[in-house]
């Protein structure tokens, strides 16, 4: 009887996630506009994942005498200054956006998420040291941190990701922390120390799963800021470099034959506008999804 007392409270918890899980999926599937988002993602992963196999040309391919052709069945979009087809271009701008609104979120949301998880539970001054560290990150301009850290370091993908990582980290860890005070004071996490579990495996195995949605939610939000950056970064010259194929490099070229050849400059900007706004869908989705209010 004893071994089965103790297999309930597992069983139990067990249920309750599948429940949360079932309930946060409808919820998210009832929201139309998150649904659109998630199949706009969807659609740039495919193409992000397959551009070499569907695109129609050569983004790297220079026809001076094709220079700004206007759009037909040859080029769908026509073509910019160098006579290379501007949809081709722009379909390999998604796999570029894709990474690098990616990998940078995921490694800022890791350190702040540590960061966040250490400061709350700890306190006192490792409290203190880490929110002065984040108050002073989210003090200074983004942009401007970001675009200092191409300048020491140069102008490239590899030092794009590392740019990101360090002006997004802060504010996650901020929103983690919060939580981390709101969940140590739990019923649970009192048991666990008083069971003698160590702290790092109350960190780890207690209150970190309990913060993972809201993770999840900062993760989706992060992405579109992550890529709106990118593009900033390209378009003012310090991102991706030419001949690479970036939305915000394509729009910084384009913008020189705004009056001449406006496609050129407006669709990689469309292109931007879409992407930032699915994702934007898709994690307000998940934010009311993941939330234990709106559960009905």
């Amino acid at each position: 009887m004893t071994e089965i007392a103790e297999t309930i409270p597992d069983v139990a918890d067990d249920a309750g996630n599948d429940s949360f899980l079932r309930d946060g999926i409808r919820i998210f599937c009832r929201n139309r506009m998150a649904m659109a988002g998630l199949i706009m993602v969807g659609c740039l992963v495919f193409v992000a994942l397959f551009v070499s196999f569907i695109s129609p040309h050569d983004p790297y391919r220079v026809a001076l005498n094709e220079q700004f052709r206007p759009p037909s069945t040859t080029y769908w979009l026509g073509t910019d200054n160098f006579g290379r087809d501007l949809l081709t271009r722009i379909l390999y701008g998604a796999r570029i956006s894709l990474v690098v609104g990616i990998v940078p979120s995921f490694i800022s949301l890791m350190i702040g998420a540590v960061l966040g998880v250490v400061s709350g539970y700890y306190g006192g001054r490792v409290d203190f040291m880490i929110m002065r560290l984040a108050d002073m990150m989210i003090a200074f301009p983004s942009l401007l941190l970001a675009m200092v850290v191409m300048y020491t370091l140069g102008a490239n993908l590899f030092n794009i990701f590392i740019a990101l990582s360090l002006v997004g980290w802060a504010g996650v860890a901020r929103v983690v922390r919060a939580q981390t005070l709101a969940v140590k004071e739990k019923e649970f996490i009192e048991a666990a120390r008083a069971n003698g579990t160590k702290k790092v495996a109350i960190m780890v195995g207690h209150i970190f799963p309990n913060v993972v949605p809201t993770l999840i939610v900062l993760f989706s939000l992060s992405i579109p800021d992550a890529i709106m950056w990118e593009s900033s970064l390209s378009f003012l010259g310090v991102g991706v470099q030419p001949p690479e194929a970036s939305w915000g490099l394509l729009v910084a070229k384009g913008k020189e034959y705004l009056f001449s050849a406006p496609l050129v400059a407006i669709m990689p900007g469309v292109a931007i506008l879409i992407t930032v706004l699915a994702f934007n869908f898709v994690g307000d989705g998940l934010r009311d999804a993941l939330d234990p209010y709106m559960k009905d």
